[in-house]
């Protein structure tokens, strides 16, 4: 099966549908921040973007955790979804959709949707044993529990045996189908290692796979018996469905995939591979639906090189983290320090290290410093001179003209790290420069000319930095244009390709001559560790 060619002028993603078992921690965090770099990035080249994020809210484990703290199963989940909503608003994410798989909406997709599957004769009537991780919402075959009848994703919840009748999706079915689709579409799922590990699993033979529970009211009744819930991931795979309707739009299939179907990019964690990869296309060519474009699954987070764990203690709350040190660090940090497709680790004190060293050291005081010497040798104006005035030698036009391909290329294949590196070999570059020639010497010496050289280049480098960085730092990038006299909010962002436009921002050597520039003032203040870690 191919995959449907999508429009040029729109991108559609999507961050996982986020259980709501608890609040949201920052591996939730980490994904949603890299959903929202990406749909920043496509809006400034000028592009309609729609980001989906929210919730999946159905199953065993929420019905069992309401219980637990003596609410409804909906109370819980509306209390929950709040703190998602509020984590996104602080690590300022700026989502189009949020779909919720409680709404109704959602049950009238789902409804549909199954319908097409049953009348194609994917569903049928079976019994169920196997051992069932509540907490993972899945079947687990004896081999893959751990000595102690625990799963390795949850070492502390025994798995259950059950023995019970389900309905089942012919999985099987679809062997062929997966391994053609695989083969003819190797962008389809990345990074590589997740790729070879998918085709590993389709290869030693596909079973089908249960999609109702009984004795669970938590969820949407199967139409045709009603004494069955439909299981938790073949309801929730379809939320990204269910997004795509317009408010006035009625909830049918074909009105949620006229405009916005395919999906340019699912962004999943490691985790939620095989949902993803195999169940979710199987199930939407049973359906008669295109596939989506591509699949991008990153790794796990770690705290100091272990596994966040509560019953060890060394969780990282994502809302503490953003009180003490504010979105764009946090953004940077993990977009720069982590490559997406492996695992990463998070460490406080290089945390204040990288941030310190990268955004005020080599950025913010590279920016202040040269503003601050604009104004003491050009009498407060800017340079007289443009980037045209100067050799294609020259070494900070030649990193400069042709960084943004690198970046664009960066930013497209997910490598956000090595965007950031590059990016930072002109900032250092920049720092270098102005050390080695010394303007302060030349000034003395009446080389206003070169003086004015000096100070446009190393001002022309931070500019296009701060624009390439944007999708990453927006407040930051923000912050740096208004020093150079821009009136543009990167936060705003269907408006700034039209207030800075893509072609031209990403290209060495825009600033105009004679720019009348505001006081210089630090963009980045330097951070500090707590009490607690610096004793």
């Amino acid at each position: 099966m191919t995959l449907d060619k999508t429009n040029p002028q729109k991108f559609s993603l999507t961050t996982p549908l986020y259980y709501v078992n608890d609040v949201p921690h920052i591996g939730s965090g980490y994904t949603t921040m890299i959903a929202d770099v990406i749909a920043r990035f496509e809006r400034l080249k000028g592009k309609s973007v729609l980001l989906i994020t929210g919730t999946d809210e159905h199953g065993q484990k929420i019905e069992r955790t309401a219980q637990e703290k003596g609410v409804t199963p909906q109370e819980h989940c509306d209390r929950i979804v709040t703190r998602f909503d509020e984590l996104w608003d602080k690590l300022n994410i700026k989502y189009d959709r949020f779909s919720r798989t409680t709404a109704p909406r959602h049950e009238a997709i789902v409804k549909e949707f199954y319908q097409r599957v049953w009348e194609q004769g994917d569903i049928y009537l079976a019994q169920q044993q196997g051992w069932y991780c509540v907490a993972c919402e899945e079947f687990k075959e004896k081999r893959e529990l751990l000595e102690n009848g625990c799963c390795p994703l949850h070492p502390n919840k025994q798995a259950e045996w059950r023995d019970e009748e389900n309905y089942f999706f012919r999985l099987s079915q679809y062997q062929e189908k997966l391994e053609d689709l695989y083969q003819k579409n190797p962008g389809f799922l990345e990074p590589e290692s997740r790729r070879n590990e998918i085709l590993n699993f389709i290869k030693g033979g596909l079973q089908d796979f249960s999609i109702s529970r009984i004795n669970v009211e938590w969820g949407f009744p199967i139409p045709n018996d009603p004494k069955h819930t439909i299981y938790v991931w073949f309801d929730a795979l379809l939320g990204y469905i269910t997004a795509l309707l317009e408010p006035e739009q009625e909830a049918t299939l074909d009105n949620a995939l006229s405009q916005w179907w395919p999906i340019n990019l699912h962004l999943i964690g490691k985790d939620i591979l095989r949902f993803h990869a195999v169940y979710w296309p199987a199930m939407l060519m049973s359906a008669r639906v295109s596939l989506p474009q591509r699949i991008f699954s990153h790794g796990f987070l770690t705290k100091d090189g272990q596994k966040m764990s509560k019953s060890l203690g060394n969780t990282l709350n994502p809302f503490d983290l953003i009180e003490r040190y504010g979105s764009d660090a946090i953004r940077y940090y993990f977009l720069k320090e982590i490559d997406c497709g492996r695992d990463g680790d998070f460490n406080e004190t290089r945390f204040v290290n990288v941030l310190n060293a990268d955004l005020a050291n080599d950025l913010g005081n590279l920016l202040n410093r040269t503003l601050g010497m604009i104004k003491k040798y050009c009498q407060g104006e800017g340079p007289q001179i443009t980037g045209e005035n100067l050799p294609l030698e020259h070494p900070l036009k030649a990193i400069g003209l042709d960084l943004s391909e690198r970046i664009i290329h960066s930013y497209e294949t997910l490598r956000f790290n090595q965007g950031c590196e590059e990016i930072l070999a002109l900032i250092r570059a920049s720092n270098k420069f102005i050390d080695e020639q010394a303007p302060w010497s030349l000034f003395k010496q009446g080389q206003q000319a070169q003086v004015e050289g000096i100070l446009y280049a190393v001002l022309e480098s931070v500019r296009l930095s701060a624009y390439l960085l944007s999708p990453i730092i927006p407040n930051l990038s923000s912050r740096i244009y208004e020093q150079l006299g821009f009136l543009v909010d990167f936060n705003q962002a269907d408006q700034v390709n039209q207030i800075v436009p893509f072609k031209q921002h990403t290209q060495w050597g825009i600033l105009a001559a004679n720019r009348v520039l505001p006081n210089p003032q630090p963009v980045f203040a330097k951070l500090e560790l707590p009490a607690e870690e610096t004793s």
